[in-house]
């Protein structure tokens, strides 16, 4: 263990660093599991609901805008690669890399929210926003407008979700830059990654839900 972590004191219901490094991650494993019954009972219940009218949500989906979807989920996967990386420079020693793939890696979050603001608003330009523009162009009008409001509520709750990200990303960045973590003692690091690859895993099951489908035709 380094000097810098030998002088971090492990807080007072912990044993050591490692301990408290190993019930975080536990807290974060149990936290997750509750969000993927969550995220799970929705895309069950879409899973339910498209069998029920498949025509008229393939019908649906091709109205999506499949290349921003598709960019989305590259960027959102590179982020994962940087999140590593970061991960890794501490696991090194290296201080100011780990500064560089955090912000790297909350820059690509960034640029994902403003794609997907931007297909928000080309969504609207194609009326398919239930309540606000909705004129569908085909199918049948209630079961397509099932398909946009799962769409609407599963990607902004991604969404939310992936800001609460970035934000734990940036702070993990300023206390990267302030020294605070390197090859003794990361578990802060490797909390916040375990988030971030479930935000990321999320959004790809998202994808493969949302786009694809009714475009094989």
């Amino acid at each position: 263990m380094s000097q810098r972590a030998a002088a971090l004191k492990p807080e007072m219901q912990y044993a050591d660093l490692a301990q408290q490094g190993e019930t975080a991650q536990l807290g974060m494993w149990i936290f997750l599991a509750t969000e993927v019954l969550f995220f799970g009972g929705m895309m069950a219940a879409y899973l339910a609901y498209r069998m029920t009218y498949n025509a008229d949500f393939d019908a649906a989906a091709k109205e999506s805008v499949i290349w921003i979807g598709s960019v989305n989920t590259a960027v959102l996967v590179t982020s994962s690669l940087t999140m590593v990386m970061a991960i890794h420079a501490a696991a090194e020693r290296e201080r100011q890399p780990i500064v560089y793939f955090l912000l790297a890696t909350a820059a690509l979050g960034l640029i994902f929210l403003g794609l997907k603001g931007y297909e928000y608003v080309e969504d609207y330009n194609d009326a398919v926003v239930p309540v606000l523009n909705f004129h569908p162009k085909e199918g049948n009008p209630g079961a397509v407008e099932l398909f946009w409001l799962f769409y609407f509520y599963a990607t902004l709750l991604h969404a939310v979700h992936l800001t609460i990200g970035i934000i734990l990303v940036f702070f993990m960045a300023v206390r990267a830059k302030r020294g605070a973590f390197d090859a003794g003692y990361y578990a802060p690091l490797e909390v916040v990654g375990l988030y971030w690859s479930f935000v990321d895993t999320v959004w790809v099951f998202l994808f493969a839900l949302i786009y694809p489908i009714g475009r094989s035709g």
